[in-house]
């Protein structure tokens, strides 16, 4: 635990990110404030309770509903941990719970409000955690190279490039991707949308075939693009197959990171891009894939400015019922372990905090592994659609991947979708 809480405060103490707040300025809008130190509360919960001894002689191993009890309790504090609001004037807005479940079970939660770190962030914190943790216990140093600059640097920077004319240029390039009409994609859902939109969330996970993952790769290098544009193509394919609609809009997140002297700068970099797709029955799946590739470089050419300065430029209708400009997200990803599985003496399992507000209708999550492999979870507003529904969009999808790499002549509107049990269903109605 002493090694746990000193790794974490060095890494507070590198990070100003960590040790902000956000005020109103003089003209109303937020300003970051960076202390200069901030305490660091890890508040040990032991739930271990009274035990017998195990073979190795260490106290703390109880009976199976002794620790389940535990767990639950654990999990329950963890979960308020996590829904407790954070207080952006006053901060901290990092908060870090461990419980000891048993003697050598313990459960460690580490919160961050969203504005302070990104998704590479949380890898930027992993790897400095791991190098610390490991100098703390075995004193081989971290080595933990300087950093050039902190993140209100290139905040300025940003603000004043963008203000020096590049923000006209990028937002240029957006009217034009983008055009005068914003549709709002309408996918077929098995209950009503309410007003407000808000909804919990459910997850369905599965694994690409290894085949169909190699095929991509293939297809991908043959275009000169990335397998996150094929996936993307495909899932522009679906969203047209299931909805009609032929103005097809999907939120992708960048790590928008493109100067070297942020890539090891904990802070909050990532932008969303809108990538629209213009689809129809007859359009042959290469052209599909052809229009993917160049709308996805032409976004990652124009991803500087910020997704808010957007949708103001913009003015799309706006609805408490839906976001704005898309209503759809596609997060690609290649595996980031961290390695977690240098941590001296420790076996990391992950734990999911579970089920989260439904920021929007659907999100594809897709995952690169370092074998190859691509994996995929489906995240919809459980509200809106069955679980049996989102599982049959996500067969439907990799069929349609499928026709993508093996047909790529054939037409958007006649790939077959349904498997040899969906059309003995249909047959039998």
């Amino acid at each position: 635990v002493e090694a746990l809480r000193w790794s974490f405060e060095r890494i507070v103490e590198r990070h100003g990110s960590l040790r902000s707040v956000f005020r109103a300025g003089a003209e109303g809008q937020g300003e970051q404030i960076v202390r200069g130190h901030q305490a660091l509360a890890i508040d040990l919960v032991d739930l271990s309770g009274p035990g017998v001894q195990d073979a190795q002689g260490v106290q703390g191993v109880r009976s199976a509903e002794a620790a389940q009890a535990a767990w639950e309790e654990a999990r329950i504090q963890a979960h308020a941990l996590n829904a407790e609001p954070f207080d952006l004037e006053r901060g901290p807005l990092i908060r870090i719970g461990l419980w000891r479940l048993e003697a050598r079970r313990h459960l460690l939660v580490v919160v961050l409000h969203h504005i302070i770190a990104d998704g590479w962030s949380m890898r930027i914190i992993v790897d400095e955690f791991v190098a610390l943790y490991r100098e703390r216990v075995t004193g081989e140093a971290a080595r933990l190279s300087e950093l050039p600059i902190d993140y209100g640097d290139y905040a300025a920077w940003q603000r004043s490039w963008l203000e020096a004319g590049e923000k006209e240029r990028q937002l240029a390039w957006w009217r034009t991707h983008l055009g005068d009409e914003h549709p709002i994609l309408e996918l077929p859902t098995d209950r009503p949308r309410t007003a407000l939109g808000r909804y919990r969330t459910a997850r369905c996970t599965f694994d690409l075939p290894e085949a169909l993952s190699a095929a991509l790769r293939q297809l991908a290098q043959r275009h000169n693009g990335t397998v996150f544009m094929l996936l993307l193509a495909g899932f522009q394919g679906i969203l047209y197959r299931y909805s009609g609609q032929q103005d097809i809009r999907i939120g992708v997140p960048v790590a928008n990171r493109n100067r070297i002297e942020t890539e090891g700068i904990v802070g909050f970099f990532v932008n969303t891009q809108v990538v629209r797709a213009r689809v129809h029955g007859r359009l042959r799946l290469e052209a599909l894939l052809s229009q993917a590739i160049e709308a996805v470089l032409g976004a990652q050419s124009h991803q500087d400015l910020p997704f808010d300065q957007l949708v103001e430029a913009l003015q799309p209708q706006r609805s408490l019922s839906h976001p704005p400009l898309f209503q759809v997200m596609h997060n690609h990803q290649r595996t980031q372990t961290g390695g977690l599985d240098r941590l001296p003496g420790l076996t990391i399992i992950p734990y999911d905090l579970g089920e989260q507000g439904a920021q929007f209708e659907l999100t594809l999550d897709t995952v690169e592994h370092d074998d190859g492999g691509v994996s995929a979870c489906l995240t919809y507003a459980a509200q809106l659609f069955d679980a049996a529904t989102i599982e049959r969009l996500g067969r439907h999808y990799l069929r349609l991947l499928e026709a993508l790499v093996r047909q790529p002549q054939a037409l958007l509107g006649e790939v077959g979708l349904l498997d040899e049990a969906e059309r003995s269903q249909l047959l039998a109605w």
